[in-house]
């Protein structure tokens, strides 16, 4: 008796190829955990090209590129494509109650408990999910070249 064959894998190359496509923020706006994730669940026709607001359309046209679907603009609803941005803690106000340390899905942020705070620039992808997690409001997002 033969058995069914499992159903096809979508190649780790794909995978790869999607994954560099995005642009890495790890910020979760597509609703996977990050990138990786979302290019797993492409690769499996299990989401579309539209749900990365970090990518705008531009890269929304890529992704379809790549899997040979017709092209479509992100999904709005999802969040604002924005110009690369930094985190930047404002040194008067942290308290250093680590709790931006905790959100940052890159580990760009550096510091201990109940001392200032600081972000590692070249690591801050931009994702924002540092600002609501400070309980004082002391981050702020500025522009790369002006945080640089």
């Amino acid at each position: 008796m033969c058995r069914p064959l499992p159903p096809m894998m979508p190649s780790i190359d794909l995978v790869e190829r999607l994954d560099r496509l995005l642009p890495q923020t790890q910020c979760g706006q597509c609703g996977y955990a990050g990138c990786r994730p979302y290019a797993e669940a492409m690769a499996h026709g299990q989401a579309g090209v539209d749900h990365c607001p970090p990518g705008g359309d531009a890269g929304a046209r890529a992704l379809a590129r790549v899997l040979g679907v017709p092209p479509q603009p992100y999904d709005r609803s999802r969040g604002e494509c924005k110009d690369t941005q930094v985190a930047v803690v404002v040194e008067a106000d942290c308290i250093g109650c680590t709790k931006c340390i905790q959100a940052c899905p890159v580990d760009a942020i550096i510091g201990a408990a109940k001392l200032m705070h600081v972000v590692i620039d070249p690591l801050c992808t931009g994702c924002e999910l540092c600002v609501p997690a400070c309980p004082v409001d002391c981050i702020v997002m500025e522009p790369v070249a002006a945080a640089r």
